[in-house]
């Protein structure tokens, strides 16, 4: 589905959503886009000041992956925020045809995409917001977003971080280990493809087609994820170094996090309440080097996306993420 540039237009998720084509710089694929979402505003009587009223929010999602959480959305609209969520180049509304999906080789090349969506909401570097920003980021989002604040001090008011991909699967010692390889394989062949290691539990416990509850573009959103190639986990892997180095994010960064992770090969119903995707403690340390104001909630029975679990863990991260607020959103908010 391709939408003309500078218009919004209705949204594949239905007459409640909205999209806006972002044109970027071409590149040896051709024409390169990104897509900023938004739920269409409604009026809202509200008898009590809501806990995000007058604030920006940003969204971005993770590997192999595209903006579809309405409920998310429905959150931070009962909220009082005004939310946007960006689908980045080559990624779900923004990938055309004959793109490799998610390929990047320098992950500060979406600098470009993040400040054509910031500008689009009013928050780019020659803008003057009125309104405080919150940058919510998923995985390998949270991991962009966490080096694009470090970068660019003043500019946002909180972080919000839904299982960031912060280290390696196979720890620090495990990432310089295969390093000098993947720097070799990016060099000689950087669009090779790399062996599939998702066996594919993540989707069944999320796809309402197996054992999960949600639905989804399969195109957009594979069962076991886009292919991987050296360049791109050598962009990957240079971040995941900068933040084991120290960021000095200066927000309050609020990272959620499933109590546990379940990386085995084999499937077990036990993963339809833990993150099989990344190491949650591993993430809990890498955390506390993003800045100096930095909280770290465990939830029981999460998933891999928090905000995609079982009822009763959403609901509790909800709550979570509404008690946060209300005690670290900056006091202009």
């Amino acid at each position: 589905m391709h939408t003309p540039a500078n218009e919004w237009v209705p949204d594949v998720l239905g007459d409640r959503f909205e999209q806006l084509t972002l044109p970027l710089r071409p590149d040896a694929e051709g024409e390169v886009v990104a897509t900023l979402v938004r739920p269409v505003s409604r009026f809202r009587l509200e008898l009590v000041r809501p806990v995000a009223a007058g604030v920006d929010v940003l969204y971005v999602h993770g590997w192999s992956d595209y903006f579809f959480q309405t409920e998310l959305a429905e959150y931070w609209q009962n909220a009082g925020a005004r939310f946007h969520a960006l689908d980045l180049r080559k990624y779900g509304r923004s990938l055309r045809p004959g793109q490799t999906p998610g390929y990047i080789t320098d992950l500060n090349d979406y600098d470009e995409d993040i400040e054509a969506a910031l500008s689009a909401i009013g928050h780019g570097r020659h803008h003057e917001p009125k309104r405080p920003l919150i940058m919510m980021g998923h995985s390998t989002g949270g991991l962009i977003f966490s080096l694009w604040v470090d970068r660019n001090p003043g500019r946002v008011a909180a972080v919000v971080l839904n299982s960031p991909w912060l280290e390696f699967q196979a720890t620090g010692v495990g990432r310089a280990a295969i390093l000098p390889i993947v720097e070799i394989q990016a060099k000689v062949d950087p669009r090779a493809p790399l062996p599939k290691v998702d066996l594919g539990f993540y989707t069944r416990s999320v796809s309402s087609t197996l054992d999960g509850a949600w639905d989804y573009n399969f195109d957009w959103r594979p069962p076991r994820g886009f292919t991987a190639h050296p360049a791109w986990l050598r962009a990957i892997l240079a971040g995941h170094a900068r933040v084991a180095s120290g960021l000095s994010i200066d927000a309050p960064v609020f990272t959620m996090i499933s109590a546990r992770s379940m990386l085995i090969p084999k499937w077990t119903p036990e993963m339809m309440g833990a993150d099989v995707v990344l190491r949650v403690d591993d993430i809990a340390v890498r955390s506390t080097r993003l800045g100096s104001l930095v909280t770290i909630a465990r939830l029981d029975g999460a998933l891999h996306d928090v905000f995609l679990s079982a009822p009763p863990v959403r609901h509790e991260a909800y709550q979570q993420l509404t008690r946060w607020l209300r005690s670290y959103l900056r006091p202009e908010a």
